[in-house]
């Protein structure tokens, strides 16, 4: 191992731990259901609960699943390879949402919005046949702070995705793991590991602009202060409602002098 994958995969155990225990995120005698895509994050997110699961004082159980959407051209046998290869226990779920997604979406519009609600959907139905207490997603800091624009620029609403989440019927919980951890590093320990990665392009779906335009923004910004996407999570986690605008978290109108 290289001293820079080995520098950064100690930052990433680092901040995976302090994002667990900030959250509360993982709890004795949870299941985790570790959402694996064969992307970068999801395998660098794997090997952290792993290594959390060893060194941990509470005991939890981890489980990689795979939804299979049948995308033409997805090499089905990489990911049960590794999983069997590292001793990790797996299930891979195998619904046919490409499908489902050509015959409502016409040719030529994007597909990732309905692609990502059906196979959200699914996991959630699974969390609960295998008992699984929390569902473990691979978004990190990077795409927190990215989606925050996103929705500010062309949502007109300002949120982004929280470090835990439950769901809006109430039956499962979302963890993310990786929410203190930035993309570079977990990109340097991706490439020095040399994990089997499947390429997010077997859909033939467009390239999102608007996120791409967002994280050249971004990159751009990390070039001239490195830690200033650091610093905008972190005013995600310093939130004061008197300072902004919104009249529903704060009752602006109740302002009034008093001088006695």
């Amino acid at each position: 191992m290289s001293k820079d994958t080995e520098n950064s995969l100690k930052i990433i155990y680092r901040h995976v731990g302090k994002a667990v225990v900030d959250y509360q995120m993982i709890e004795d005698g949870d299941k985790i259901l570790a959402g694996i895509s064969g992307g970068k994050d999801s395998f660098v997110m794997l090997d952290a609960l792993l290594h959390l699961q060893r060194v941990a004082k509470i005991n939890f159980e981890v489980v990689a699943v795979n939804l299979d959407q049948k995308k033409p051209g997805f090499p089905e046998h990489i990911l049960p390879n590794y999983f069997e290869a590292n001793g990790i226990d797996y299930y891979i779920i195998e619904v046919d949402t490409y499908s489902i997604v050509r015959s409502k979406i016409p040719e030529g519009k994007k597909t990732c919005p309905l692609c990502s609600r059906l196979r959200r959907g699914n996991l959630y139905g699974f969390a609960e046949k295998i008992g699984a207490t929390k569902i473990a997603l691979g978004h990190h800091m990077d795409d927190i702070v990215e989606t925050m624009f996103l929705n500010m620029f062309f949502q007109a609403k300002l949120s982004a995705m929280p470090p835990k989440l439950l769901s809006d019927d109430k039956r499962n919980v979302v963890i993310r793991p990786l929410a203190y951890c930035r993309e570079k590093d977990i990109a340097q320990v991706a490439r020095d590991r040399a994990y089997p990665i499947i390429p997010n392009n077997l859909c033939g779906s467009q390239e999102d602009s608007k996120r791409q335009a967002v994280k050249a923004m971004l990159s751009e910004w990390d070039k001239d202060q490195s830690d200033r996407v650091a610093n905008i999570f972190r005013s995600l986690q310093r939130v004061n409602p008197s300072q902004l605008a919104d009249m529903d978290l704060f009752d602006f109108k109740a302002l009034h002098v008093n001088r006695h």
